[in-house]
């Protein structure tokens, strides 16, 4: 079985000019920058918020909270690191090996400090000198959850609302794609049935919810960015089983491609025969999440909506609680 990340991709149905796009994203995010939405960090897909840029996620997170209030999920938070140990687990390396970051620390004597000192002096690269740390920049905020919840998993399954920080090393100046960004997600971990329907069942309400903050939503078949030529196989699985569905919005007008801002993802027995989970009868576990991509989210309102938002239509507002 492929597994199947929770990250947003972009996800293309027009055929339009390269330059044409790139110019689209560029006016987006020069009219961030200019409006102080976000500030420039100096590294593409990396930016400090100002406080209307909080204002909004705040908003956009509590909404997303208060749409899957019903699941009476288990609220846990994680750093954003993981042990290197609990992400060989998730096999994340062997399917996107060009996304992944892991940390290093210096860990030398005092001849070896003075070797990393003269390389700096001399203008050269000094983060060789630096050794792995066993930890991993998280890349799915879910990870960590999987090798907590015990072996065996209750026959009605287990929910848990999950936010925190991912990093995927994509550098973009596209400010719908950044390389920090928080995903929030309800993750079920179950029986093959239950997982298909918090799947299934929570994308009509994904869909009412971002519809009422006044964008325009369709929900399509998509695949995770597998790395290589084996990967596009997986990819092409991914999608004939319809296991990832995502909520894509034409960010850059309807001659441009949607961009995904949330995602339904279907898992299937990857992450339980991985981590050993099993359901109360004996069978491996199943599990699906659903994904918002609260950056993302508030960056299509403001592409859609404008930078003011004390001006935004009223049904927005109030959907929004702002």
């Amino acid at each position: 079985m492929t597994i199947t990340d929770p990250t947003t991709s972009t996800t293309s149905t027009t055929s339009p000019t390269a330059p044409d796009l790139d110019a689209a994203r560029a006016a987006l995010r020069a009219r961030l920058l200019a409006d102080r939405v976000l500030i420039d960090l100096g590294s593409p897909g990396l930016y400090g918020r100002t406080g209307v840029f909080e204002r909004v996620y705040t908003a956009v997170d509590a909404a997303a909270v208060r749409s899957q209030q019903d699941l009476d999920a288990e609220v846990l938070r994680f750093p954003p690191v993981e042990p290197l140990a609990a992400f060989e687990r998730t096999d994340y390396i062997a399917s996107f090996p060009d996304l992944a970051a892991s940390i290093s620390g210096f860990t030398g004597d005092d001849r070896t400090h003075r070797a990393l000192l003269a390389a700096r002096e001399r203008g050269e690269r000094w983060e060789g000198f630096l050794e792995p740390a066993d930890l991993m920049l998280t890349p799915a905020v879910c990870h960590p959850v999987y090798g907590l919840v015990g072996d065996t998993i209750p026959q009605e399954g287990r929910f848990f609302d999950i936010v925190g920080d991912s990093f995927r090393r994509e550098p973009s100046l596209d400010p719908m794609r950044l390389q920090a960004f928080h995903m929030h997600e309800f993750v079920h971990i179950g029986t093959p049935a239950s997982a298909q329907q918090h799947r299934d069942g929570r994308i009509p309400v994904m869909r009412e919810l971002l519809e009422s903050f006044g964008l325009e939503i369709d929900v399509v078949p998509a695949n995770d960015p597998f790395f290589g030529r084996v990967g596009q196989m997986l990819a092409r699985n991914q999608v004939e089983q319809a296991l990832k569905f995502e909520f894509v919005t034409p960010v850059y007008g309807d001659d441009h491609p949607t961009t995904a801002i949330s995602s339904a993802n279907l898992h299937e027995d990857h992450f339980g025969t991985s981590f050993g989970l099993r359901t109360a009868d004996g069978e491996v576990a199943h599990s699906a999440c659903i994904a918002f991509g609260l950056e993302r989210i508030t960056i299509a309102l403001f592409a859609a909506h404008g930078t003011d938002v004390d001006a935004w239509p009223a049904s927005v507002r109030a959907a929004l609680e702002l």
